[in-house]
């Protein structure tokens, strides 16, 4: 059997398992992942510079959010949770520069599956907004496909309440990145989902730099 009949197979392709140079595979193997680390790097930059105009503006609102006491909610599905959590903690626990307010929102297991349980999966991050948020606070969610319903529900229920609402996604066409309920909505321009994701990361740390910067400021003036 190949490589390709494994779920992971399309990953690295030209492994077979009847496979016996192992330099030859070696070699394969580097050139391969030199390749991803070349197209990571390269939608990175591609999307902070694509980016920059709506980082700054999110950057500045989210900055003067926090001014007036706000509070950051973060969510996102899958890998975009974990995303979520990452996010949550760097405000919180930032390597420097002010810590600020942060609650991420796929934290809590037992509300997560009460909720999905009781009122449906793609309710499970409105009605935490409903419960937790406050006119002031922002809401920062992570998608891929920027289609997800709950992403989209929640979004929804966090502009209606007055949150400022700040969306990362991938594929142009997304419903995120149509959506009037998404204030500031950060693009990747990619279809591959380990690519998006990675560049989330850069972006998401560009904003929270940006977001340190105007509170510095803010206490120097």
């Amino acid at each position: 059997m190949s490589a390709r009949a494994e779920p992971t197979g399309f990953l690295y392709p030209f492994i077979e398992s009847e496979e016996r140079d192992s330099s030859g595979l070696l070699a394969a193997l580097a050139t391969s992942a030199q390749e991803k680390i070349n197209e990571s790097r390269a939608l990175r930059a591609a999307s902070l510079a694509r980016c920059a105009d709506v980082l700054g503006h999110a950057g500045a609102a989210v900055a003067s959010r926090f001014r007036r006491g706000g509070r950051l909610l973060t969510f996102g599905n899958g890998g975009s949770a974990t995303d979520a959590e990452g996010t949550a903690h760097l405000f919180r626990h930032p390597p420097h520069g002010r810590a600020l307010p942060a609650l991420s929102l796929v934290d809590d297991r037992a509300v997560l599956t009460a909720l999905a349980n009781d009122v449906g999966y793609e309710l499970v991050f409105s009605r935490q907004i409903i419960a937790h948020a406050r006119p002031g606070d922002i809401a920062v969610g992570f998608s891929t496909s920027g289609d997800s319903v709950n992403m989209l529900r929640a979004f929804e229920e966090a502009a209606g309440r007055g949150l400022l609402t700040v969306g990362l996604c991938g594929y142009e066409r997304a419903a995120m990145a149509r959506s009037d309920a998404v204030h500031h909505c950060l693009v990747v321009p990619s279809e591959s989902v380990h690519r998006i994701q990675e560049a989330q990361d850069a972006l998401m740390l560009e904003l929270w730099s940006i977001v340190q910067r105007h509170l510095e400021e803010g206490e120097v003036t």
